[in-house]
């Protein structure tokens, strides 16, 4: 028999029938309509609302709209959750979470970091101190508060992390502003100022002092990879990475060419970088060469050597200076010697000296009289001046 409205009120608890599928399921003061129906041989119930918030007209009505759409061969369930989604991914299209600009910002600066991003870890200050605080709360709904709960924990202990942190919250909010959404980048900058000035003097990576190179060269002669390797940087003055995966295909002659995925700079900034060889430089490739068939310099399962490897054989010696530090190591000994300019020392470090239109003219990369400062560099670290 169908329901009244005067029927529900005095309604005992349990389920109560109006027809065609539509049920009433009262307990106390409280009440629920469900809709129960059959489609492709399954049976199956919706929840259409509370009661008396939907009416028993509204939820006649609601039940023959999805009667109709049964009769077409289409479940109701599946129908209304699609449509949740649907508006669901619109509403986060007009305010995006945190999280989700994230993404947004680090795919938009992929195709400009080295390995696409994953090298430098650009995300890790957002995805370990931000996100778990603010990252699914809307770009909008974010305020100073919440931005300078997340950068707390690691404002004074963890300066360097928190400023990259705070940089890069910055530019996600910019990123939202320009892209139509309500986000201000302000936010940030208040979180920042109302955080205080933070006293942190970076601390620059241990240095071998130069007079102590020969001695810590000799002590590497052991015959491993990771030895070698450390020998190698020592003599090029690259980076670790450009050492790490260096290989023997890309040796010609003295010259070894480290493609520019392997050289630091941000992607289609950066091009390939010529090393002059000394004549102890080839006495490790030809070394090398004898046990290895392309990379140079290998650790567990034919993968390059590791950094912190190398660091650990270091350490192992009781060596305070990194890798790293042998860069400066050589820099320290041109200043102190005057063995080149300055230029030629920049340009053995491959770093970027004058300015763009100084650059635009002068484009020798100085081959010739870095391969003369290589070679004394060489003979002071082997002993023989």
């Amino acid at each position: 028999m169908p329901l009244t409205v005067l029927g529900i009120k005095r309604a005992p608890d349990g389920k109560h029938e109006d027809g065609s599928g539509l049920r009433l399921v009262k307990q106390g003061d409280r009440a629920n309509w469900v809709y129960r129906y059959s489609i492709h041989g399954k049976r199956k119930e919706m929840g259409l609302g509370p009661w008396p918030a939907v009416s028993l007209a509204e939820a006649r009505r609601v039940r023959d709209q999805w009667a109709a759409e049964i009769r077409q061969g289409r479940d109701p369930i599946s129908i209304r959750r699609a449509k949740r989604n649907a508006d669901l991914l619109e509403a986060r299209r007009d305010n995006p979470t945190f999280a989700e600009m994230v993404d947004v910002v680090f795919e938009a600066r992929k195709a400009t970091l080295r390995g696409d991003g994953l090298r430098g870890r650009w995300r890790s200050p957002l995805d370990i101190h931000i996100i778990p605080k603010i990252g699914c709360l809307p770009i909008s709904k974010i305020t100073v508060q919440d931005i300078q709960h997340a950068l707390k924990p690691i404002w004074h202990e963890k300066p360097a992390v928190a400023e990259k942190a705070y940089q890069r919250s910055r530019l996600v909010f910019t990123k939202a502003k320009l892209m139509g959404h309500e986000a201000d980048p302000f936010i940030v900058e208040a979180a920042k100022e109302v955080l205080g000035s933070v006293d942190h003097t970076p601390i620059p990576i241990a240095a071998t002092p130069w007079q102590d190179i020969p001695a810590l060269y000799k002590s590497l002669q052991t015959g491993s990879d990771v030895a070698q390797c450390l020998r190698w940087i020592i003599l090029t003055l690259v980076r670790s990475d450009a050492a790490r995966g260096a290989k023997l295909s890309e040796i010609e002659g003295d010259i070894w060419t480290v493609p520019k995925e392997r050289v630091k700079g941000l992607r289609g900034k950066v091009t390939e970088f010529r090393v002059p060889l000394s004549q102890e430089a080839l006495t490790i490739v030809k070394q090398q060469s004898e046990i290895h068939a392309n990379l140079m310099f290998t650790g567990p399962k034919e993968n390059p050597v590791s950094s912190r490897g190398m660091e650990a054989h270091l350490d192992r010696l009781e060596e305070l200076g990194r890798p790293h530090g042998f860069r400066t190591s050589f820099r320290t000994w041109v200043q102190d010697t005057e063995a080149c300019s300055y230029e030629v020392a920049e340009t053995v470090l491959n770093h970027t000296i004058h300015n763009k239109v100084a650059r635009s003219y002068a484009r020798s990369d100085l081959l010739d009289s870095r391969r003369t400062v290589m070679e004394a560099w060489a003979r002071f670290v082997t002993g023989q001046t």
